[in-house]
């Protein structure tokens, strides 16, 4: 490894453990310690990587930087970079979890985050807020958007999250792509490399009718399932962080009932005050899920692993194929104009978790005005979430 591959690991390290807020936080940081101090790639070159991130389904600040240790150092490089990204922050989202499930924390657990329910909602109602305001730009969006938003609380369905995707991306390409869209496609799906794209698809596949079809009382079905509905959601989450929280609480606490709404709101918080990605809280959920079959610590640390590896695998391996063949990718007029539909229905299942979230609270004086304040904070100051959420939980310990 050069001098050069190293002083970028050394980079990761910092970026890892300082990388608070969210992948909009997380571009700034991106730029002073890959851009500004040492020039590992040109700002050209990150914007570019964030875009094709932001295109693809997955967690946006992961395949970012992975992308840039892939332009680094090729493949090896990209793996580690991942690794050391990824590693601190799950393990710790999965002890946290065995620590709350196994050594009957949960009272204390409970009294800690008594007030970071209301708050969670006031930073999941600002997620909502900002990204609507750049999204929802015209009637059809809205209109999706309040689709996505009836279909999550109607159906009540795991699928609805990415047939719902879906449809948003098909109608907002039908309508605004002009006639004359050019055949720049056949250029694009020739650099396709069919084998690796079956490998994908396969993946997805295979643990779908494995997790369908095993017994359900075999020891093995519980974690088939586990991987396929994480590897799922991570081939169908656009938005980063934002959206996977809603997804997740609707699927998992909503229908599956794998865990209770106080444990999901707990792991939320403790999530919120970490740098890392936010896509390591679903190892948290992996481990207490894997509580429910009545898995030892070995079978909950397994289940936190098998999540996070689960969640990132599609957007880690999205990322490295598409690549090289971006630059022709990102001209191609009907994926463009996907994307607005696409968000569109990101922002109605961040409006339907909110909802979904507030029930419990209904007209509680208290936590109505937590949910403003936080809302409030986070919309007209430049303080994150990391420090509300920790006054949240000293506020919940001292009282």
């Amino acid at each position: 490894m050069t001098n050069r591959q190293l002083l970028f690991i050394r980079n990761v390290f910092f970026f890892t453990f300082t990388a608070f807020g969210g992948a909009q936080a997380h571009i700034s940081l991106l730029l002073r310690y890959f851009v500004k101090s040492t020039r590992f790639v040109s700002e050209e070159d990150l914007l570019e990587l964030n875009a094709l991130a932001q295109v693809l389904p997955g967690p946006a600040s992961t395949q970012t930087l992975v992308g840039i240790g892939y332009k680094v150092g090729g493949l090896k490089l990209a793996i580690v970079t991942f690794l050391i990204w990824i590693i601190p922050s799950a393990a710790i989202m999965t002890l946290a979890a065995i620590s709350y499930a196994l050594l009957d924390q949960k009272q204390r657990f409970t009294d800690v985050f008594e007030f970071i329910h209301p708050i969670a909602l006031g930073i999941v109602a600002y997620g909502a807020y900002n990204l609507g305001q750049k999204v929802l730009k015209n009637e059809i969006s809205i209109l999706l958007a309040i689709g996505a938003v009836v279909a999550t609380l109607v159906l009540k369905n795991a699928y609805v999250f990415p047939l719902s995707i879906l449809i948003g991306g098909i109608v907002s390409s039908a309508i605004g792509t002009p006639k004359e869209e050019t055949d720049i496609r056949v250029r694009l799906f020739s650099n396709i490399n069919p084998r690796k794209l079956s490998y994908f698809i396969g993946v997805l596949l295979l643990m779908g009718a494995l997790g369908a079809l095993i017994n359900r009382t075999s020891p093995f079905s519980l974690p088939i399932r586990l991987f396929e509905n994480f590897y799922r959601n991570g081939m169908f989450v656009f938005g980063g962080g934002q959206v996977l929280v809603p997804l997740m609480f609707t699927e998992f606490v909503q229908m599956k009932q794998y865990l209770l709404q106080s444990d999901f709101i707990s792991g939320f918080a403790l999530q919120q005050v970490l740098p890392g990605p936010t896509f390591s809280f679903t190892s948290y959920l992996g481990a207490l899920s894997m509580k429910q079959g009545g898995y030892g610590i070995l079978g909950q640390s397994f289940g936190g692993l098998l999540a996070v590896l689960g969640i990132n695998l599609p957007g880690l391996i999205l990322v490295l194929f598409i690549v090289p063949f971006w630059d022709d990718l990102k001209k191609i007029t009907r994926i463009k104009k996907s994307l607005s539909g696409i968000n569109a229905v990101s922002v109605g299942f961040i409006i339907a978790a909110f909802i979904l979230l507030a029930k419990p609270i209904g007209f509680q004086p208290l936590p109505i005005l937590l949910i403003i304040g936080t809302f409030c904070i986070l919309n007209f100051t430049k303080i994150s979430p990391p420090f509300i959420i920790l006054a949240g939980i000293l506020l919940g310990y001292f009282i």
